[in-house]
C-alpha cells in the first residue's frame, strides 16, 4: 500500500465563520452571519480591487483572476475548505500511485459536462495537461511548470482513468493537481474554437457559467443548471472591480456590493460602523520587494544589502498594516513545512546602509509598482514605494517611483526596466517549493529579482524529488538562508487576509490561498 503524503492541515478558527461541506469543488473558510430573513437575492456582488488579467487558467497567475476562474473551471483535485489538505474533486478519488513515486493513476467522475455541453473525460484531462508541455507550451503559460513541470506522459487508458507517469519524484505534484491556476481543466472544444486561449471565453465544469466580461468593470456568471454536483445557490453572480480602497468600502457600506476584500487596515472603524461584518482568513502569503540583479546598481552585492539595512521593517509594518500583517522573517509563512525558524534577513542598520551605499556609488534607484491593493499588501503598492522611499531618502538616496495599475505593471515587470519592484505571492498548495521555487525559475514575470544562482536552482530540484518529511524540510530552511544571505528578495509581511460583507451574507468560502468560492452562497434583501 503506498503511504501518501499528508499536507499541512492549518485550521482557521474566526468568530464569525463556520465550514460548509461542499458537495462540488471548493475550498475555505465559510461565513455565516445567520442573517434571519425569508427573501434571498437573486444576484451576488463581491468587488474587488483590479480586474482579472484573464480567465484561462493556464495564461494567468493573479488572484484577481483566479477568484473568478475557481467559480467557472475545476480540476482533478481540490483542497480542504480550511487547509490545503489534498481532496478528491473531479478524479473521484486520490490517485493511485506506484512504488516508485513516479506515476499517478486517476480514476474520473462518469457522466460530467463541461458548460458547452460536452464530456469530461479522460482525453479532455490529456488535452489540458498536453498544451502546457512542450512542444504546445507558450511562453505566456505562467504556471505550466509550476503543475505539470515534472510530467513526463499522459496516457488516457480509457474515458474515465488517466494514468500520468512523471520524469522525477515530485513530493508536490498531488497538491499541484488541486491549484487554482494551471490545473483547471477547460473544454477542449471551446479551447480549440478560441485557438487554445480561452481568456475571452471560460468554459469549465464549475458551479457558475460565464456571461461577460466588461473590462476594468465586471465579470458576469450565472449558476450553472446542469452542474454535476451540488448546485450554486444563488443564481448571478457579479466580480464588481474597484480599484481604490476607500471607494470599494463605501459600495459596501451604501449597499451597493454585497462583499468586498483587499481592505486596508485603516477602513476597519467605518466597516464596523456601518454594521457590515469583518472578517480575517490567515494568510499564506509573503509581500517583497525584489532588487533586480541585472540592474547595473543591484548586480552589486554591497548596494542590495545596503538598501536592506536602510529599511526598519518591524516600524514599516505596524504603520502600514496596523496589526494585521506579522513582519516576515523569511519567505515562507511560519505555518508552512520547511520554514526556517534560524533564518537571518539583513537587520535594520542606517549607519552601515550609508557607508554600504556610498561605497557602492547608489545615488539614484528607479522603482517600480502597482497602484491597486494586493492581498498580500492591502495598503497599495504606491504606499509601499513611498513607505521605502523615506528610509532611502535617509541613507542618501533618492527614488523615481512609477506607478502603474495591475495589467500594466505585470508587463513593466515582465520586462525588467526597473532597480525596485515590489511584489507578493500567495501560496497555491501548502508546499514550500511553490514559494521557493520562485527565485529559481527563469520566468521573469515571476522570478522579478532575475536572480539565477545554480547552487540554489540545483537545491530546489532537489527538494523537490524528497519524500515529505524532516530531511525535505530542512533542505527548504537551507535554501532560504541562501536567498537570505543574497539580498535578492527583501522580504516585508505575513498579511492576514481581511474581508467584510453585509449582514446578511453567508456561506461564501474564503480560502487561505485567497480564492473565493460562492457556490454556498446567499444574501439575504434588506
Amino acid at each position: 500500500m503506498h503511504k501518501r503524503n499528508v499536507q499541512l492541515v492549518v485550521g482557521l478558527v474566526i468568530a464569525f465563520a463556520m465550514v460548509f461541506a461542499l458537495t462540488g469543488c471548493g475550498g475555505g473558510t465559510t461565513s455565516d452571519n445567520n442573517a434571519a430573513s425569508t427573501s434571498l437575492k437573486d444576484t451576488i456582488t463581491f468587488a474587488q480591487g483590479a480586474d482579472p488579467r484573464g480567465l484561462d487558467p493556464a495564461y494567468v497567475d493573479d488572484g484577481e483572476s483566479s477568484k473568478v476562474i475557481v467559480n467557472v473551471y475545476e480540476g482533478l483535485l481540490k483542497y480542504a475548505d480550511d487547509s490545503t489538505q489534498v481532496e478528491p474533486c473531479l478524479a473521484e478519488s486520490l490517485p493511485d500511485v506506484s512504488a516508485d513515486g513516479l506515476t499517478y493513476t486517476f480514476h474520473l467522475r462518469k457522466g460530467v459536462k463541461f458548460q458547452d455541453g460536452t464530456d469530461f473525460n479522460a482525453a479532455a484531462v490529456k488535452f489540458n495537461i498536453e498544451r502546457q508541455l512542450a512542444p504546445k507550451k507558450t511562453d505566456d503559460m505562467p504556471y505550466a511548470d509550476f503543475v505539470w513541470g515534472t510530467v513526463k506522459s499522459v496516457e488516457a487508458t480509457d474515458d474515465s482513468t488517466v494514468v500520468i507517469t512523471l520524469n522525477q519524484k515530485n513530493s508536490a505534484f498531488e497538491a499541484n493537481c488541486a491549484m487554482s491556476l494551471g490545473a483547471p481543466m477547460v473544454s477542449p472544444t471551446a479551447a480549440q474554437k478560441d485557438n487554445n486561449n480561452m481568456n475571452e471565453n471560460p468554459v469549465g465544469t464549475g458551479p457558475y457559467k460565464f456571461v461577460s466580461w466588461k473590462k476594468g468593470d465586471s465579470v458576469t456568471l450565472v449558476r450553472n443548471d446542469d452542474y454535476w454536483g451540488t448546485k450554486a445557490q444563488t443564481k448571478n453572480l457579479i466580480f464588481k472591480v474597484i480599484p481604490d480602497n476607500a471607494a470599494r468600502v463605501l459600495a459596501l457600506t451604501n449597499g451597493d456590493v454585497d462583499m468586498i476584500d483587499g481592505i486596508d487596515a485603516t477602513a476597519v472603524d467605518q466597516i464596523k460602523g456601518a454594521g457590515d461584518v469583518l472578517q480575517t482568513t490567515e494568510g499564506m502569503n509573503i509581500n517583497y520587494m525584489a532588487m533586480n540583479v541585472e540592474s547595473p546598481i543591484f548586480k552589486n552585492a554591497d548596494a542590495r544589502m545596503g538598501v536592506a539595512q536602510a529599511i526598519n521593517r518591524d516600524e514599516l509594518v505596524k504603520n502600514l498594516y496596523q496589526g494585521y500583517a506579522t513582519p516576515a522573517s523569511t519567505i515562507l509563512p511560519v505555518f508552512v513545512p520547511g520554514f526556517g525558524k534560524d533564518v537571518q534577513q539583513t537587520g535594520y542598520d542606517e549607519a552601515a546602509a550609508k557607508a554600504a551605499l556610498a561605497k557602492a556609488g547608489v545615488k539614484t534607484v528607479h522603482m517600480i509598482t502597482y497602484s491597486n491593493p494586493r492581498p498580500y499588501n492591502p495598503a497599495t503598492g504606491s504606499k509601499l514605494a513611498t513607505a521605502i522611499q523615506g528610509y532611502l531618502q535617509k541613507v542618501g538616496v533618492s527614488c523615481k517611483i512609477d506607478t502603474y495599475d495591475w495589467t500594466t505593471y505585470k508587463t513593466k515587470v515582465t520586462a525588467g526596466d526597473y532597480d525596485l519592484c515590489f511584489y507578493g505571492w500567495t501560496g497555491d498548495n501548502g508546499d514550500p517549493d511553490n514559494f521557493l521555487n520562485l527565485l529559481a525559475t527563469n520566468d521573469w514575470s515571476q522570478n522579478v529579482s532575475r536572480w539565477q544562482d545554480q547552487t540554489y536552482i540545483k537545491g530546489i530540484a532537489d527538494a523537490l524529488a524528497m519524500p515529505n518529511g524532516d530531511t525535505r524540510n530542512a533542505a527548504y530552511a537551507t535554501l532560504e538562508k541562501q536567498a537570505a544571505a543574497a539580498n535578492v528578495w527583501y522580504p516585508i509581511n505575513h498579511t492576514q487576509l481581511l474581508w467584510a460583507s453585509s449582514p446578511g451574507l453567508k456561506g461564501v468560502v474564503y480560502h487561505m490561498t485567497g480564492n473565493t468560492f460562492f457556490a454556498n452562497c446567499t444574501v439575504a434583501a434588506k
